[in-house]
């Protein structure tokens, strides 16, 4: 007991003074914990039931979105909603919010987990359900090719016998750990899917696949339609292996505006209409995660997609400030497929409006940068509504030469190194403006632009 009295006060100590100091404390007073008590993540978390997002997009919003739906069912929610989802993050989380002898203050808690840390996070926090959203190719340096940031996933689904765990079913990496040894013979119910159930892109084949081939026989999957990336009604036309059916999913989309998507969605409470409060189909695919997660845990779903309509974004995930009476939109983008989702948001757009996007090549985003050649920057700089588009970020010469080889106007193109410079030229402008950056670079013009717009840091989430 002793020791857990010591790790729990060391971690509240260590956050507090950290935040005196205007740091997040996200990630080193767990560490602290840890290094006191190896076993105080078990110790904070027991007795809760435990909601766990991992995969490669959609972590952050799909566990806002959860976290919101048990908020308007009357619970109250431990969350790190500061993004830092490493084993010493969520102990740092956990710990924090215990009481000094360890006990938990709070019943239920939704932890966005690294797709890497799972295996390490779940054994110790014992989750009720576990959500993988999708499976892309990221930071490649890092992670190395994604069959291994799925069989890091694997690893941690195998570790959490009693969870409930919900697949993206239009994801054909991620729809698969559901056939695989120690996943595979759940009870009945125990494994849900979720996805699109109609059309939802022009293309009928990928624009940009990270999973060209059947993953069971090596064979190029075909497709009865496609939404976006590789998701879709895929199929192997060789070994059968192919998109499973939903339990919940999107039968209808019925209107697609700046700021909200309305669909009909089918969910074990029957169809409904269903408004999600942030504009791209990759929320459509965030909020049918969200809502698949809360009645996997035998929650009435009509609640969870009754929320949806008061959702708001989380950290850099269309997150929404005002600048000199000018709206102001961060969209994180950290490898093709997100990138790509976030300019064709953009290349629809029919309001005249700026764009920034920002590009660094730091350790926490990946050095290699040549997945910016596989976004389609081409309908964006097409777009006439663009009327200025400005680089930053340490590879913002290498941002600008792509937009070059976009084609469209490079009158428009300017290239900016003082992120405060690019607050400035919001906020005396006349447009909205939509902010891109990868992960680096969002903690830097996020910063800049909250303080200006009078919001919190990161971590006050």
């Amino acid at each position: 007991m002793f020791r857990t009295v010591l790790a729990v006060a060391a971690c509240k100590a260590c956050r507090t003074l950290l935040r005196l100091l205007k740091r997040g404390g996200t990630a080193l007073p767990g560490k602290v914990a840890l290094k006191i008590d190896p076993g105080i993540l078990e110790k904070v978390s027991a007795g809760m039931e435990i909601f766990v997002i991992t995969g490669t997009n959609g972590k952050t919003t799909t566990s806002r979105m959860l976290e919101h739906a048990l908020e308007e069912a009357g619970e109250d929610v431990l969350a790190n909603k500061s993004g830092a989802n490493l084993l010493s993050g969520v102990t740092a989380e956990f710990t924090a919010n215990a009481s000094l002898t360890g006990r938990a203050k709070k019943h239920t808690a939704v932890i966005e987990c690294d797709e890497g840390a799972l295996k390490q996070v779940v054994p110790r926090i014992r989750p009720r359900v576990i959500t993988v959203t999708n499976l892309f190719r990221d930071q490649l340096d890092r992670y190395g090719e994604v069959m291994h940031t799925r069989d890091q996933i694997r690893e941690g689904l195998r570790k959490a016998q009693d969870a409930v765990i919900c697949l993206n079913a239009d994801c054909s990496l991620t729809a698969s750990l559901a056939d695989e040894e120690g996943i595979a013979d759940r009870p009945d119910g125990r494994i849900r899917f979720f996805g699109v159930d109609i059309p939802a892109g022009d293309r009928k084949e990928p624009e940009l696949s990270d999973a060209v081939h059947c993953i069971k026989c090596g064979t190029r999957y075909a497709y009865r339609y496609h939404t976006y990336a590789h998701l879709g009604s895929f199929y192997c036309p060789q070994c059968g292996y192919s998109r499973p059916d939903t339990d919940t999913g999107v039968t209808g989309i019925l209107e697609e505006g700046p700021d909200h998507t309305t669909v009909t969605m089918h969910t074990g409470a029957g169809t409904q209409t269903v408004t999600v409060a942030l504009p791209a189909l990759y929320n459509v695919y965030n909020a049918l995660a969200a809502v698949t997660a809360f009645s996997a845990s035998g929650r009435d779903p009509v609640v969870a997609c009754r929320s949806l309509e008061s959702v708001e974004s989380g950290f850099g995930r269309m997150e929404t400030f005002t600048l000199g009476g000018n709206r102001v939109q961060v969209i994180l983008v950290k490898n093709p497929a997100g990138a790509n989702q976030s300019v064709g948001f953009l290349s629809r757009l029919t309001e005249p409006f700026a764009a920034v996007l920002m590009l660094n090549d730091r350790t926490a985003d990946g050095h290699d940068i040549s997945w910016i050649w596989d976004v389609d920057y081409e309908g964006f700089m097409q777009n006439e509504n663009m009327v200025r588009v400005f680089c930053a970020g340490d590879r913002a010469a290498d941002l600008a030469l792509r937009l070059k080889y976009a084609g469209g106007d490079e009158e428009k193109i300017e290239i900016i190194s003082d992120p405060a410079q690019i607050a400035d030229r919001i906020e005396n402008g006349s447009l909205p403006a939509y902010v891109l950056p990868n992960y680096t670079s969002l903690l830097q013009i996020r910063e800049i632009i909250s303080k200006r717009a009078g919001h919190g840091a990161f971590w006050e989430g």
